[in-house]
């Protein structure tokens, strides 16, 4: 599980990371076409992009390097699978399991053997290790390791494609060193394969390519369910074939469910042919997952089902959905590599966005006096949402926040900005056509609402279209512009507006003290009856054109026309 931490991971651009430079090289029995074309590398480059991104991985920086290597750079301190996935070619075949033993060599076991019956025992008589597998793999005893079958094979899971080179292979294969186990030769695919599983826990021989990965079309780690689709709490991996590897599939499933409930054993290595019912996911000549054949697949869509966590179904459904390629990797170099910007640039990021905060904020206690307390709460909270996301997204997805999304969130401070304008000016349109102030925030807030709505949807259009069309930092300032933006509809439609109508609830906001920033001769109000009042009758005028009482009548119920008659003939004397 991934440690929480209460900053946010910076990308590349501001930590610096690891560098992977990789040789590409083509496989021409794995499917390619026997150079290296431009299209060939920039499938290579698509292939390691979605391999990092679904580890998880943001930020990440993957380029060609003239015409030849493909530079991989990734933030941070990635995880070894995270780097094995980069490291490892690109080529996964499905083949099947012929046999399977012991990870140990043959040579150790019986070393361990003689010892386990005597400590002092003499194994000299045993040889060294090369020679007793040969000795052990000369099946008819004529001194010649012969490497063809003895008969033309049936299908795949015929034993005659057990040689005795393929027997030497597997005696002296010692899968307990952890150099057996690293791959990167996937085999010849039209021949058997004596390979590790990638724990070191057994050893294999395989037959010759029965499905090759690249007719998987997708492939998907989910929770388990049993056959009543009910979930049983565990995880498994889900995939689906090509037309032509689904029928490829359906052929050897049919032969593997065949050997299921076997009570023979093979001639060959004598051991039970029930072994044969497994299908072995090989992944640069290293298999990842050896499942049994449960029930003939015939629709092309499998399921594999197992003691998987969710992280070790998902890096499965990694390998099988991104994992095959015309091309292998040969890496040249792996280095780590320096912030190419560093922390002053964020400091004066973080500093130009404080400064335009504070900015903003001067700029609506002038213009709206008390209502900025509406605004600044806002911006806070909008803050603290914008961190907390960041936050939760770095530990969650693997988020790093790069210079790009500094930027963007900067610019989402003046998005955020003007929602509150819009809202407020609103208000101010609203009492200078003569609505009380009360109605005039109900009434605003119906207006502003469009246009709040229409210009966060343009921002979100624009973040998202920026986000698919584009990589690297532009992909970062739109995905923080976009959740800036989500943030500003949230605040203001959760608290900024909820919280106005609360203040013109209180008497210092809603009877419009001129401090409040809802004064009626601050926001522009023009009607006659308040601007030519008597002096005696102005503040009740007022109080009644707040309050959204009758402001057409003074208090003792005489019509304003007349007050304003009587004024003028006492302006007159």
């Amino acid at each position: 599980m991934k440690k929480t931490t209460p900053t946010p991971a910076l990308a590349l651009d501001l930590e610096g990371g690891t560098q992977l430079i990789l040789a590409p090289k083509v496989n021409a029995e794995a499917g390619g076409r026997g150079t290296l074309s431009d299209e060939d590398m920039t499938q290579a480059i698509d292939i390691i992009r979605q391999r990092v991104d679904a580890s998880g991985v943001a930020e990440a920086e993957i380029t060609s390097q003239g015409s030849r290597n493909i530079v991989v750079s990734l933030p941070g301190n990635p995880s070894e699978e995270t780097l094995d996935l980069v490291r490892q070619s690109a080529e996964l075949n499905f083949r099947s399991v012929l046999a399977v033993g012991s990870p140990q060599s043959a040579y150790a076991a019986a070393v361990a053997q003689a010892k386990s019956s005597d400590a002092n025992a003499d194994v000299s008589a045993l040889g060294d290790a090369a020679s007793y597998a040969k000795t052990q793999a000369d099946i008819n005893h004529d001194g010649v390791i012969e490497d063809k079958p003895a008969s033309t094979p049936k299908d795949s899971s015929d034993d005659a494609w057990i040689t005795e080179r393929v027997i030497e292979q597997y005696l002296a294969l010692d899968c307990t060193n952890k150099a057996a186990r690293e791959g990167g030769d996937s085999g010849d695919p039209k021949a058997p394969l004596v390979t590790c599983d990638k724990q070191g826990t057994q050893k294999y021989i395989l037959s010759p390519v029965d499905v090759r990965g690249a007719e998987i079309t997708s492939a998907q780690g989910t929770a388990a369910t049993n056959d009543q689709g009910q979930a049983t709490g565990g995880w498994q991996v889900t995939l689906e074939f090509s037309k032509t590897g689904a029928k490829q599939f359906a052929q050897v499933s049919k032969r593997l469910y065949e050997f299921r409930q076997s009570q023979q054993t093979s001639a060959v290595t004598g051991m039970p042919d029930s072994q044969k019912n497994q299908f072995a996911i090989v992944l640069d000549g290293i298999v990842i997952s050896a499942p049994g054949i449960v029930d003939p697949i015939l629709n092309g869509q499998a399921r594999i089902s197992g003691d998987f966590t969710r992280t070790e179904a998902t890096t499965l459904a990694n390998q099988l959905q991104f994992g095959s390629l015309p091309l292998n990797f040969e890496v040249q170099q792996e280095q780590q590599i320096s912030a190419t910007l560093g922390a002053d640039q964020l400091r004066w990021g973080v500093i130009a966005g404080l400064i335009g905060l504070i900015l903003i904020v001067f700029y609506m206690v002038w213009q709206y006096r008390g209502l900025a307390i509406v605004s600044v709460g806002s911006l806070v909270i909008a803050a603290a949402l914008a961190y907390l996301a960041i936050a939760l997204l770095s530990w969650s997805m693997g988020y790093r926040l790069s210079l790009a999304g500094v930027a963007g969130i900067i610019i989402s401070i003046g998005t955020t900005a003007d929602s509150f304008i819009v809202y407020f000016e609103r208000i101010r349109d609203e009492v200078r056509d003569g609505r009380p102030l009360r109605s005039a925030v109900a009434e605003g807030w119906v207006r502003a609402r469009r246009t709040i709505l229409t210009s966060d949807a343009v921002n979100l259009l624009a973040a998202l279209v920026l986000y698919f069309l584009a990589v690297s930092g532009v992909q970062g300032f739109a995905f923080t512009l976009g959740v800036m933006t989500i943030i500003d509809l949230i605040v203001i439609f959760l608290f900024t507006h909820p919280m106005m109508a609360l203040l013109i609830k209180l008497r210092f906001f809603g009877e419009g003290h001129r401090l409040s920033g809802l004064d009626p001769e601050h926001l522009g109000a023009t009607k006659r009856t308040y601007a030519y009042a008597g002096r005696g009758q102005v503040r009740r005028v007022k109080s009644a054109y707040r309050t959204g009482e009758d402001a057409t009548e003074d208090a003792a119920g005489e019509p304003a026309e007349e007050a304003t008659a009587t004024s003028e003939k006492e302006d007159a004397r």
